[in-house]
């Protein structure tokens, strides 16, 4: 009994505090105000932690090959690089074919008179000089006593005579021309004296070269088996061209 009249008492207290509560609030529209200004921008906040690495994505299939590009121009030219060392020496080759050997023009002789010889006595003959010493290229003939050239070029002649009591006179011809004449008187020596004489000639194929009297009483030419008449020529330098080999 007494707990019911207690109950009923707090009901009847929270009702009347409500009523209260109620009639002592304001109305709305009696509270307008004006907007109130706006805040200060907040300060920033820290940095976040980082965040977890992602998960690596699969690997997806090869792409195809793309067009070829273009040729691009040429480069500049670089900078000349420094000289190398030097190479080790490379084999030896094989030998090659043997060449032809060059072989140089000749032409040389030397007659001299036989012992008993008869001379010409007529003026313009040549002298026949008959024994050969060396004749190799055969451009001297001991039948009329001339040397023919074959071979281009200049040339010494030579003559010595022996002389025994006789005046000596005679000529080195080229041709039809005396290139150099020799005399010597007879002084009534009791031995064999000599007369010598040279003279370089240029010569070309088909000229002629000998000793020829000068006059018939001046034929003194001398030969025994203890002196000599001479006649000797041979070919200094020719003058063929651009030619190693010859013939």
């Amino acid at each position: 009994m007494t707990s019911l009249w207690l109950l009923h008492t707090l009901l009847l207290l929270q009702v009347h505090l409500s009523n209260q509560l109620e009639d002592n609030k304001i109305p709305p529209s009696l509270c307008t105000g004006h907007p109130g200004i706006p805040g200060l921008p907040g300060a920033h906040g820290g940095p976040g932690q980082p965040g977890r690495d992602g998960r690596d994505g699969r690997d997806a299939a090869p792409g195809e090959n793309g067009p070829k590009g273009d040729t691009g121009d040429p480069g500049e030219t670089g900078v000349r690089g420094l000289t190398g060392d030097r190479g080790d020496p490379g084999e030896k080759g094989e030998g090659g074919k043997a060449g032809e050997c060059a072989v140089a023009p000749k032409s040389a002789f030397s007659v001299k008179l036989s012992e008993g010889h008869t001379l010409p006595l007529t003026v313009g003959d040549a002298v026949r000089f008959d024994k050969v010493v060396i004749n190799e290229q055969g451009d001297y003939n001991t039948e009329t006593g001339r040397f023919t050239c074959k071979v281009p070029g200049v040339y010494y002649f030579a003559v010595h005579a022996t002389v025994y009591r006789a005046s000596l006179q005679f000529d080195l011809m080229k041709n039809a021309h005396a290139m150099a004449s020799y005399f010597q008187f007879y002084g009534n020596w009791p031995k064999p004296a000599s007369l010598s004489g040279g003279s370089l000639l240029h010569l070309v194929p088909g000229d002629q070269v000998w000793v020829q009297m000068a006059l018939s009483e001046y034929s003194g030419f001398y030969s025994s088996t203890k002196t000599d008449s001479t006649f000797t020529g041979f070919l200094v330098y020719s003058d063929w061209k651009n030619s190693a080999v010859f013939a």
